[in-house]
């Protein structure tokens, strides 16, 4: 008899560790939710949803992306840049090269993949950490996009390319359409294809994977490059939004990224984790931020808050690691 209860309580416990590392981050989002909602009821509107939502899909895009690159236990520094400078190409090309909006973004989204390439094999085939490699891509993508840019705004007023950003499908703008879209694909990329399954092969094991005869250099390119194009993506959103390609866009996006990830629950150690509590990470930011300026506080504080959140979530996995060792 005691014998089954001790059982009985060893799956109770197990069963509660569970719900609380799926659901906790849901949990403490609904939660955020209840307590902006009664303390500023002007957040439950849906012209300010739908302004949340707009606004959360260009972080999610690039934060999908780095799902794939923390999850491989990689991390990409330059995604803010490279958007920068992807939404610059496409804004010029369109305006000074009077390229049609399709090439206009068809060929900076290339460009951004090949700066994900060039990443991944430094990292790989020179033995480079990914964090001094992206460190330094983002001084380099940031560089060409003012030498491009002239340090001056490019305006854009395409409708074709403006619809990108601030269209609207229905009731839905296209923005949060492409990033459900994104989110679509790399759920379905992680859970269901063999590639997903090498991604968390690779931050798991590295060594134990290439030594089952997976290319681990292979996997950790190509994770690098799906970031650079997300974050190509995300920064065509940004100016096709803003209708213009400013020097200082997308500024501290990687930071924002990260956050989005790692807040979500996915572990910076690799190998645990993936989009669906990404995606929890960024819409509790998404939302922690709205209520915050809603209340009129700092951005200062804001990203005095986030950068704790961001030290306490890595404490906390770090813990979470060693207890199970």
């Amino acid at each position: 008899m005691i014998k089954r209860y001790n059982i009985i309580r060893k799956m109770r416990n197990q069963w509660i560790q569970i719900l609380v590392e799926k659901y906790m981050m849901l949990l403490v989002l609904l939660l955020t939710c209840i307590i902006i909602s009664i303390i500023k009821p002007v957040f439950l509107t849906p012209m300010n949803l739908t302004n949340v939502l707009r606004q959360v899909s260009m972080i999610g895009i690039i934060a999908v992306g780095m799902t794939f690159v923390i999850l491989s236990a990689q991390l990409d520094l330059s995604v803010g840049s490279v958007a920068a400078l992807v939404g610059a190409l496409a804004s010029g090309l369109q305006v000074r090269s009077n390229l049609s909006t399709s090439l206009g973004v068809m060929i900076p989204l290339i460009l951004a993949v090949v700066i994900g390439l060039i990443s991944g094999i430094i990292t790989t085939k020179i033995k480079v950490h990914s964090f001094i490699v992206t460190l330094g891509m983002l001084s380099i993508a940031r560089g060409f996009m003012l030498l491009y840019t002239g340090g001056r705004r490019i305006d854009i007023l395409i409708p074709s390319f403006e619809y990108i950003g601030a269209g609207m499908i229905g009731p839905v703008p296209v923005p949060v359409i492409i990033y459900l879209s994104v989110i679509i694909v790399a759920a379905y990329t992680l859970s269901k294809t063999r590639f997903g399954r090498y991604v968390y092969a690779v931050g798991g094991n590295a060594e134990a994977t290439r030594l089952s005869g997976i290319s681990v250099d292979k996997i950790r390119i190509i994770v690098m490059s799906i970031s650079s194009f997300t974050a190509g993506l995300s920064g065509i959103i940004l100016s096709a939004r803003i209708s213009a390609a400013d020097p200082a866009m997308a500024e501290g996006w990687e930071l924002n990224a990260i956050a989005a990830v790692i807040i979500g629950g996915t572990s910076l150690f690799g190998g645990q984790g993936g989009i669906g509590k990404t995606v929890i990470g960024t819409l509790f930011l998404g939302v922690l931020t709205t209520g915050l300026n809603l209340m009129g506080v700092s951005p200062y504080y804001q990203m005095l808050l986030i950068g704790i959140l961001i030290v306490v979530a890595v404490v906390i996995d770090r813990l979470k690691r060693r207890l199970l060792m």
